[in-house]
């Protein structure tokens, strides 16, 4: 009868037993590292790291749009280093706990987080506008007009 399962529970516990409930799991007795023992990945530096970002090119501009709920413009920072590099950074603030609270379940992130972009050579960096609206931040960075070549027809001779 050890080799029929019984569905209905008083399960036996032996490794003979291949519908046994313990598995047996090799690597219970080594010590892996934990993210704590790792700062640069600890939950405060990757709050947002899947903080979500499209860049799209317009004939126009580069227009970079991040969703960030729940932030104030106060609370995000747009920079540009050497002219090259946008960068979109800022920080959530955890909300703070009272005792006699009971949390169930906490999926909110909070923290500070930080996308880069490298900038292609064609963008007019001294005109670049960002904006705020409903939780989505949009950086509008203008395109340099490209002068198109003069094209001259030469007649063929023969």
């Amino acid at each position: 009868m050890a080799m029929i399962p019984n569905f209905f529970g008083n399960r036996r516990n032996s490794m003979f037993d291949p519908f046994s409930l313990d598995v047996w799991d090799p690597f219970k007795d080594f010590d892996f590292p934990s993210l704590s023992s790792f700062p640069q990945l600890s939950r405060e530096n990757t709050a947002f790291v899947n903080t979500r970002v499209d860049w799209k090119e317009t004939p126009e501009a580069h227009v970079f749009k991040a969703d960030l709920p729940g932030l104030k413009k106060e609370e995000v920072k747009v920079e540009i280093e050497d002219d090259k590099v946008l960068q979109i950074s800022g920080e959530r603030n955890a909300e703070k706990e009272d005792k006699n609270d009971t949390w169930h379940r906490v999926e909110r992130s909070s923290g500070k987080f930080s996308r880069r972009f490298r900038l292609p050579e064609n963008v007019k960096m001294d005109n670049v506008k960002a904006s705020m609206e409903n939780g989505v931040l949009t950086v509008t960075v203008p395109k340099v007009e490209m002068k198109k070549p003069d094209i001259k027809s030469v007649e063929i001779s023969g």
